[in-house]
């Protein structure tokens, strides 16, 4: 987690429940959003209505598109959504412009934040052009199994995860069903060789 500045505290707090749209996409942007506590989603769809999740926010963490359009001016290009109950301070656009200019430490915050989130993104969509859906599935699973080896998500949810169509993810999961690597189970799935996920 990366040491949020002293001044961001003079702002307001607001609560979000969970599944709370945070930005739409098109919409203007015109505030900086600090995340204190919770997780945010942030996405892309397709017109035919495909999502892809680009990133997630975590406290101390920047929305990468939140600073590139107050810098640019410019509408948002994807939405976001609060996974869990979310606080985050507010910064209105001209605050944020009168603190970068006068705070080094909200500017360091800021520029470095968004340097490696940046980096982050380019990886994010680097492996989601160049790697097989078969080898995203399988890292996605073994990255997110909890404690008892299960993962909590639908077929629909993994493939908005990877960036994959539905149908193609139900059939990959299928076929390591069958070598024994996993159980299907309505909601969820359980890992029981998670060894054949790293071949």
């Amino acid at each position: 987690m990366n040491k949020i500045p002293c001044v961001v505290d003079e702002y307001d707090t607001i609560h979000l429940n969970a599944r709370h749209k945070v930005f739409d996409q098109g919409q203007i942007c015109n505030n900086y959003i600090v995340v204190t506590s919770g997780m945010v989603k942030v996405y892309t769809r397709s017109n035919e209505g495909k999502e892809l999740v680009l990133y997630r926010i975590q406290p101390g963490e920047i929305c990468v598109l939140t600073t590139s359009c107050l810098m640019g001016y410019s509408h948002y290009p994807a939405e976001a959504v609060t996974e869990t109950e979310v606080s985050a301070r507010v910064i209105p656009r001209r605050d944020f412009e009168l603190l970068i200019g006068e705070s080094p430490a909200f500017r360091e915050f800021v520029f470095q934040n968004f340097s490696l989130r940046l980096v982050d993104l380019m990886s994010q969509l680097e492996f989601i052009a160049l790697e097989s859906v078969g080898y995203r599935l399988n890292k996605y699973l073994y990255k997110n199994a909890n404690r008892d080896n299960r993962i909590i998500a639908t077929h629909q949810e993994i493939s908005t995860e990877i960036g994959s169509a539905r149908e193609v993810v139900s059939r990959h999961l299928k076929a390591l069903e069958k070598q024994q690597a996993i159980v299907l189970h309505r909601g969820s799935i359980e890992l029981i060789n998670p060894q054949v996920l790293l071949n």
